[in-house]
């Protein structure tokens, strides 16, 4: 059998153990991803404020929901984003177009999600 076609050794987990492994590793993330990337400590920092903000303000549960959601998106996205940075430079250090073109792609998807953060705020908050 070729590597291609081997799975992980780490598969294979089922049932409970499967998920409270599921959970340690994600655990684990979040921890990495607090203790490595600004971004994801700064964008920690404003879901602090907004998210309590959005049950403080006067806001349809519909509106509220929608509050919490754009800015746990933005956490999402930065974790997706720091995922793809660190196994692109985990490949190869050298600079290499396609290397690149997987970064900014992170990069834009993280912009898209501040531009929907402040357009969902807006509209709730402006009416």
């Amino acid at each position: 059998m070729s590597d291609a076609n081997k799975e992980s050794p780490f598969k294979g987990k089922t049932g409970l153990v499967r998920l409270i492994n599921a959970l340690g590793y994600s655990l684990d993330g979040l921890k990495a991803a607090f203790r490595h990337e600004d971004a994801f400590r700064q964008l920690v920092l404003l879901a602090a404020v907004l998210i309590p903000l959005a049950f403080i303000i006067h806001a349809h549960p519909l509106e509220r929901a929608l509050l919490v959601a754009s800015s746990l998106a933005t956490l999402i996205i930065e974790l997706l984003n720091s995922a793809i940075e660190a196994a692109v430079d985990h490949t190869s250090l050298e600079r290499h177009p396609l290397a690149k073109r997987a970064k900014d792609m992170g990069s834009a998807a993280q912009l898209l999600g501040l531009i929907n953060l402040a357009a969902v705020w807006s509209i709730v908050l402006l009416g």
